[in-house]
């Protein structure tokens, strides 16, 4: 449980230090820079694709040679040049490549740091040994949000912006020093035998196989976060105050993901990634019809509760059913799917924003998160179909 405490404190200071600059690049991009939602949605998908094509191959990487930790710490040293890209950056040119130095970086590292979690957890508590990391992950995504909104309020102006970023290299700096206190898992060394990728792919558990598929299909609808950053914005909340919604929804994941982690140990998987689903269309459906303020603060609060329900328990899932040698792979092969279905679902979001209004997005986000949670509910068995 130690080492994954230190994992999970990587990522609470690496969250710190990203989330310190995350929700102000929406409105750093159209405040200074005069950028488009539609210009918005582009940089963020085209960030989030390139970046995500590094997962599965990071995994495989992982499960080929058996060394998570280097390749974790390889990955985290890139926050570290995304503050440095950000102080560059002339133009929103240049804040696309800093984002896709951030998303290479995550990349990098998710697929091997999610493996060491797994590998450092009793079989039995793996919903709640993913549901602490993630608790850490987002209380550091909380403690950098409400630094920047102290800072934000105290500060204003383009000047702020940078002054900002330099402040978050600091906890960045922190977290790899947490990197000392890791012990890798397994035995490292280059395996002997090939990996079979494709026969590995095609012998799948069927569960495992109608999940990505069904991930696929739902992240078309979930645009990045910054267009919920933006229709905050678009309903009358400042900027300041748009950064402390993004703390609301932090605070809630990570005060219910470790909770969410344990329930998932007891009653299975399904159950709680079809609540979540179910929770995310309310979520879309409250920012699509939002009539006042009160009701995107209560939208915020759910989103958090939904990332809670998903974000460690779906990583556990995978973890506990995808092949032993291909528990890297598979885990990257998810983020990457994600990723990839992304790239379409912030251009999209971008557009329909531009052309329809903010209404029309989120209600296609929703209609497809409703999709998601009855195929789940409907076509994934409590245990894999035995193929004649």
């Amino acid at each position: 449980m130690s080492n994954i405490l230190f994992i999970g404190l990587v990522s609470f200071f690496a969250d710190f230090s990203t989330e310190m600059v995350y929700p102000l690049i929406p409105l750093y991009l159209t405040s200074v820079f005069g950028a488009t939602p539609a210009l918005v949605g582009l940089i963020e998908g085209i960030a989030e694709s390139l970046a995500s094509l590094l997962k599965v191959f990071s995994g495989y990487v992982t499960d080929k040679y058996r060394k998570k930790k280097p390749i974790a710490f390889l990955g985290y040293t890139t926050t570290l040049v995304y503050k440095l890209a950000l102080l560059l950056a002339g133009s929103w040119v240049g804040i696309l490549f800093a984002r896709v130095i951030d998303r290479f970086g995550k990349g990098v590292r998710t697929a091997p740091r999610d493996v060491l979690v797994s590998e450092s957890a009793d079989p039995a508590k793996l919903g709640r040994s993913f549901g602490l990391h993630k608790a850490l992950d987002m209380a550091g995504s909380a403690a950098g949000i409400l630094a920047a909104y102290f800072i934000m309020k105290a500060w204003k102006g383009e000047y702020a912006y940078k002054r900002l970023f330099v402040i978050s290299a600091i906890p960045a700096v922190v977290a790899l020093f947490m990197f000392l206190f890791i012990k890798e898992t397994g035995k490292p060394g280059k395996s002997k035998a090939p990996l079979y990728v494709f026969r590995g792919l095609k012998e799948l558990d069927s569960r495992l196989k109608l999940y990505l598929v069904v991930v696929f299909v739902f992240n078309l609808g979930n645009s990045s976060n910054t267009f919920l950053l933006l229709r905050a914005g678009n309903v009358g909340f400042d900027s300041a105050t748009v950064v402390l919604l993004y703390f609301l929804y932090n605070m809630v994941s990570s005060i219910l993901s470790l909770p969410m982690g344990r329930i998932s140990d007891k009653i299975g998987r399904k159950r709680i990634l079809v609540a979540g689903y179910m929770t995310f269309a309310l979520v879309y459906a409250g920012f699509a019809y939002a009539a006042n303020k009160a009701l995107i603060v209560v939208a915020f609060a759910l989103y958090g509760f939904f990332t809670a329900m998903t974000a460690g328990v779906e990583r556990a899932f995978i973890a506990e059913i995808a092949p032993k040698e291909l528990k890297g792979t598979m885990l990257g092969l998810h983020s990457t799917i994600v990723g990839i279905a992304l790239f379409p679902a912030s251009i999209l979001a971008g557009l329909l924003w531009t052309t329809f209004g903010p209404v029309v997005p989120f209600a296609f986000g929703a209609a497809l998160s409703l999709a998601a949670a009855i195929v789940l509910a409907v076509g994934l068995h409590e245990k894999a179909k035995v193929r004649a």
